[in-house]
């Protein structure tokens, strides 16, 4: 007989999730905390919590670290900056508990955001776009400028699951894709460097694309000294966080053309302020925090976290595990 779990949720759901999330854990207990949570921003501590088994959403760091009852969290967000900690590591492994992420819910649309990103500067369709508003037929302006992706290199720093995911994605495109990471393993789609070996590989990039999670040591990372020993003319995509990329050295780096463009999807701060310098940067093109985006996103959180739920339930091994 399937033991009863108690599973606390605090992430804001849509009606339609919600009655999914209902109707699955259906036989268990659920506890639903009204906390309006989204994946930017961590809960309070919560009485009902430390009554469960499973954690969903985005738990109190310190609580969940602490309650010897909570077998399992799970993040409703691919990033789990807040708790990758040694003393949440330490706590969690000491009593056997797992945490999970949803990487596997976010990794196809970052992929497919940063795929149109590199397309759309290569074959310049902002700037047709630009060119259309005043009606103006720029074939000679344009024509030998677009470009085709072949032969050209892309780093991928925070080489994780979107990273693999994109590798995949332009594998026909035929680039050297080149991946960096804390923590570097073989990988079919991509060579995978430690972060010592950034050095010898930015002169010959032209594609940066930054997943990179914010953390100490990741602000400001793509800062000057980065900018200056890249390739000249290499363009720069950010779907990781804002603060790992230095805003002020990136745009002399796109006004003085070091770098052919940026593409940011994540800012800091966020929502951008209208009168921020870089919405008027030469070549800056930026999206809301939209990367991540899916239709039925909601839905497709509580499907992997029930995909899960049911290895939980049968003592399997659970997917996207970060401890």
């Amino acid at each position: 007989m399937r033991q009863t779990l108690t599973i606390w949720c605090n992430q804001s759901l849509n009606e339609a999730s919600m009655q999914e999330l209902r109707a699955e854990t259906k036989g268990h207990q659920l506890l639903l905390e009204n906390a309006g949570i989204t994946n930017l921003k961590a809960g309070e501590p919560s009485e009902l919590m430390s009554k469960a088994d499973i954690a969903f959403g985005q738990p109190h760091v310190a609580q969940s670290a602490s309650l010897a009852s909570l077998r399992w969290i799970h993040l409703t967000s691919a990033g789990y900056t807040l708790y990758d900690s040694p003393e949440f590591r330490q706590a969690v492994t000491a009593r056997g508990a797992t945490l999970t992420n949803s990487s596997s819910v976010y990794d196809e649309p970052c992929a497919q955001h940063l795929l149109a990103f590199m397309l759309s500067f290569a074959r310049r369709l902002p700037h047709c776009a630009h060119e259309q508003t005043d009606g103006y037929w720029a074939y000679e302006r344009l024509r030998d400028k677009v470009r085709v992706l072949e032969d050209e290199t892309v780093l991928i720093l925070g080489y994780g699951a979107i990273g693999r995911r994109l590798a995949q994605l332009l594998a026909p495109f035929r680039l050297k894709i080149h991946g960096v990471r804390r923590a570097p393993k073989a990988d079919e789609y991509a060579e995978v460097h430690s972060l010592d070996r950034l050095g010898d590989l930015l002169p010959a990039v032209d594609h940066i694309v930054n997943i990179l999670p914010a953390s100490p040591s990741t602000a400001g990372f793509v800062n000057e000294d980065f900018i200056q020993r890249t390739k000249p003319g290499a363009i720069l995509y950010n779907v990781g966080r804002g603060s790992t990329v230095d805003q002020p050295a990136l745009r002399a780096a796109l006004l003085d053309e070091r770098l052919s463009a940026a593409y940011l999807d994540v800012t800091d701060p966020e929502p951008l302020p209208a009168d921020h310098f870089l919405w008027t940067t030469p070549n800056c093109f930026i999206s809301p925090h939209i990367a991540g985006g899916r239709q039925e996103e909601h839905e497709h959180l509580v499907r992997h976290f029930v995909r899960n739920l049911r290895r939980f339930e049968a003592g399997e091994p659970l997917i996207d595990v970060v401890i």
